[in-house]
């Protein structure tokens, strides 16, 4: 069967040309962390903005009201989990990952690759694509709370003041 009914078809692109409109509106009122390089907590805002939309689309049974006070709940709670990590840097532990050193003075910290489920390998290619051949010539690898590494060479590192909330920067 290609087509149900024609009301049905009418709603869907009724229904979602409007929460589609909404949904576009409450993430460009919620700032561009919402849009920009997702941490863990972003990503599941994200996914569950993507989830709610696609409910607003194709049930009938969630009527648009519904649909976009869900949408503006996920997104308004996105944003007191942002102002909550900016005033108070502690409780930002609690939705996103510290970053970790995972390279310190071109020596590998396997503890650091292991706990956080990388290999080497991955660590080497991040290394090759910053444009440094020489692990000696590298004197930290970030995993950062995005999930993306960071390299920083030895001529880069001045003072290494960024990496102060780095977790196992300041061992050794």
């Amino acid at each position: 069967m290609w087509i149900d009914s024609w009301p049905t078809l009418a709603r869907i692109v009724l229904v979602g040309a409007a929460a589609y409109t909404v949904l576009v509106v409450i993430l460009r009122a919620s700032g561009k962390r919402t849009l920009g390089q997702l941490n863990a907590f972003d990503f599941v805002v994200t996914v569950s903005l993507g989830s709610t939309l696609a409910t607003i689309l194709l049930s009938a049974d969630v009527s648009w009201a519904e649909g976009v006070t869900a949408l503006g709940l996920l997104a308004g709670l996105q944003c007191l989990v942002a102002w909550i990590s900016a005033r108070w840097p502690r409780a930002r532990g609690v939705f996103t990952a510290q970053p970790v050193l995972l390279l310190a003075g071109g020596r590998i910290r396997h503890e650091a690759l292991r706990s956080n489920r990388l290999t080497e390998s991955e660590l080497r290619q991040a290394v090759r694509m910053q444009g440094a051949g020489d692990l000696s010539q590298v004197k930290a690898v970030v995993l950062e709370t995005n999930g993306k590494l960071s390299v920083i060479t030895t001529s880069q590192y001045g003072n290494g003041s960024a990496l102060e909330d780095v977790h196992g920067a300041g061992e050794g």
